[in-house]
Formats: C-alpha cells, structure tokens, sequence
C-alpha cells in the first residue's frame, strides 16, 4: 500500500494545475492580432448587449484592456492565463497577457471575460509605461453572474481603474490569495 505526504500531494497539485494550464494556447486557438481582435470585438459586444450601462463607463475610458478568456484552474495551488488588447479610441494599440497565481483552500477551474477600464489619463499612462502591472488596491471591480444589474455606484465612483468579470464557466470553489500581472506582449505578431 502506496502512502502520500503532504509534499507529494502538494507537488501533484500543482503539477496538475500546471498540465491544465498548458492547454490554454490550445483553447485560446491562434491568437495572431487579427484574431485576437476579433474575439475582443466579440467580447465587447457580448458586454455591452448584456450589461448596457457598459457602454457609458466606456465612454467615459481613456482606454480598455479586453481580455476574451482567462482560464484559471487550481488544487491548493493554481494559476491562471490569458491574452488580450489595450483598445484605446476604439483601435487595439498595444496586446497584453495576464498571469494570475495563486494559493488558498481552492479546488477547480473556470473561465471567464476580464475588461479593465482606464478612467484617467494617469492610470493609463502608468498602466502603458510600467514593466508588469499588477492589479491594486486603486481598482474597483465588479464581478457579475448572469442576470446581475450593473450596479450605479460602480459607474459612477471616482476609482482610476475599474474592474470587469462577467461571463464565467466551470465552477472554482475557495478562497485563494491571487496575484495578477499584465504584461505587455513583444512582438506582438510572434504571440
């Protein structure tokens, strides 16, 4: 009879997080700028038909990082993937890839759309000249499942950064400490 210590259960873990991870280049498909920005446009549609005050908050942006599918798994430890474009008067002018890793009681995985709107000049110049953004204590975020209002208070609140989630798959159950990061992709036609 084969006994586990925690190390190898804990390795295991993660090693399985790791092989659900490495399929995300396969679920995204080919993601050269042209068809990533089709899925951004996609996504953006999807939003707005959904949560309609959207539209407003993106009005009011300086610019938005749209982010079509970030996938996250994790046992213990997880992680999460995805890619997108910083749209900037409507126009995709640089492509970014989010990073997420994490530890806490969590067991799953799910998917989901992220949009990050930039509603100062400030945020988004940081945003563009930093080496790694990381997600802050200056974002708002809103977190939607499906038939949930857009809530007045967010569009309306004076944070430099708002975040968006809506559309989720599969099922995550746990809390976990998380670390996101944005970084910018070069060559963005080598991605």
């Amino acid at each position: 009879m084969t006994t586990f210590s925690r190390r190898a259960f804990a390795l295991s873990g993660l090693a399985g997080s790791a092989v659900a991870l490495s399929g995300c280049d396969r679920i995204n498909g080919n993601t050269a700028p042209d068809r990533l920005d089709a899925r951004v446009d996609a996504t953006l549609a999807e939003m707005f038909a959904t949560y309609g005050k959207t539209r407003s908050l993106a009005a009011r942006s300086t610019g938005m990082l749209v982010l079509p599918l970030i996938t996250e798994a994790g046992l213990g430890f997880g992680g999460g993937f995805g890619r997108g474009a910083l749209r900037v008067g409507g126009v995709s002018v640089e492509y970014y890839n989010t990073t997420k890793a994490n530890w806490g009681v969590q067991i799953g995985a799910n998917q989901y759309a992220h949009v990050l709107f930039f509603m100062t000049e400030d945020a988004l110049t940081n945003f563009r000249a930093s080496d790694g953004w990381e997600l802050g204590a200056n974002v708002e975020a809103a977190i939607y499942d499906d038939g949930q209002n857009f809530s007045a208070s967010t569009t309306t609140n004076s944070a430099p950064v708002i975040s968006i989630i809506f559309g989720q798959a599969g099922l995550k159950l746990g809390v976990t400490i998380e670390g996101t990061k944005y970084s910018k992709m070069n060559p963005p036609d080598r991605f």
